[in-house]
């Protein structure tokens, strides 16, 4: 299944702002947020992500039709290394090393703001290279 490559990208600029908010608050309660939906995307899949609804539902209707799709599974990885930073992140600032929380929080930022300023989805790609990597492993290994 293939969906909309504006979504992802709409959702990216969302979640850069949620977490160049939580970044310089520091807030736990926001990057737990923040978490929260990337486990839903992760999880349940891009069809019921929060942004990717809010997009679906409010933004896409007002735009033309899309001139470029891409396969649902690269996004949803992206989901789940989001996932994987924010919930990093969290559990920093959640034990008092705010310095970890920070640093977590300033690599989940930095990877959305590549997707969203630039089109450059950091997650997306890291699938992709798993992906051709895997098949090499399985030959050197029979």
């Amino acid at each position: 299944m293939d969906i909309d490559a504006r979504g992802p990208r709409f959702g990216a600029i969302i979640t850069t702002v949620v977490l160049a908010l939580a970044l310089a608050t520091t807030s736990v309660w926001l990057l737990l947020a923040q978490a929260l939906v990337f486990a839903v995307g992760a999880i349940a899949g891009m069809r019921f992500a929060p942004y990717g609804l809010v997009y679906r539902f409010l933004i896409r209707p007002r735009l033309g039709p899309p001139s470029r799709f891409e396969p649902l599974a690269p996004p949803r990885f992206a989901q789940g290394v989001g996932l994987v930073f924010a919930g990093i992140g969290v559990i920093g600032y959640a034990v008092g090393l705010t310095g970890v929380g920070i640093a977590f929080t300033a690599l989940a930022l930095a990877a959305a703001f590549l997707n969203a300023a630039f089109d450059f989805c950091l997650g997306c790609q890291m699938y992709l290279f798993i992906r051709r990597i895997r098949p090499s492993q399985r030959s050197a290994a029979a």
